[in-house]
């Protein structure tokens, strides 16, 4: 049975994702966790982070779906606009919070990083959003592939710190995983993008072609 690569990819971040929600985040449906003692400076600008990322999270992976965006264009097209919004929202305001925790005691390269991260979601979200309304379907597949790479940063780094034990071991592992997943997103989605092209490339083997036969010096044509 023949995987399909795009089941593949999206099992991989379902699971990720499980993953980070129990590790991570269970402390939401806690209320007495000592985390909420950390978050209760800036929880209401929290609150609207966290309602737009899952809105992101959600809704993301049916946009990639060629049924629903054949057979449900209508729907296809709410749950892209509600893309935008969320990722238009969460980013600045994920920036302002790690800003806002620079109060707390985190250091301002968190502060760099995350705002980084946001003008680079941002800025693919809005490439996105402009090459569907000027209806060039190509880009704007592309350019909401790298968006949705980017959104992922949030899931990767914390997974792979989750995993590895490597969240223990401080604040600047942290930094440099999440700044290495955040380089990595954008080539990642261009690998995505030009998947089919790729693996032709590397599955089909280039024909032999016959050697060229040598050609005759023209000072030999009627030579005796």
């Amino acid at each position: 049975m023949k995987l399909n690569a795009k089941y593949v990819v999206f099992s991989m971040i379902a699971v990720a994702s499980t993953y980070v929600m129990y590790h991570n985040e269970r402390f939401l449906a806690d209320s007495s966790h000592p985390a909420w003692q950390h978050y209760a400076p800036f929880k209401w600008w929290l609150l609207p982070h966290a309602v737009f990322g899952t809105i992101v999270l959600l809704f993301a992976p049916f946009q990639f779906s060629d049924r629903i965006r054949q057979r449900f264009t209508r729907a296809h097209r709410v749950m892209g606009r509600l893309y935008v919004l969320g990722a238009l929202v969460l980013a600045p305001l994920g920036a302002y919070i790690q800003y806002y925790q620079e109060r707390l005691g985190a250091p301002r390269s968190f502060t760099v990083l995350a705002t980084v991260d946001a003008l680079m979601l941002m800025g693919a979200t809005c490439f996105a959003g402009l090459f569907a309304v000027k209806r060039k379907i190509a880009l704007h597949r592309q350019w909401a592939t790298r968006s949705y790479a980017i959104a992922l940063v949030f899931i990767a780094g914390r997974f792979v710190l989750g995993v590895t034990g490597w969240e223990a071991l401080g604040v600047e592992i942290a930094q440099a995983m999440i700044w290495s997943c955040l380089a990595l997103s954008v080539p990642l989605a261009d690998v995505a993008i030009n998947w089919k092209e790729l693996r032709s490339t590397l599955t089909v083997p280039v024909k032999a072609g016959a050697s060229p036969k040598p050609s005759m010096p023209r000072n030999a044509v009627g030579a005796t």
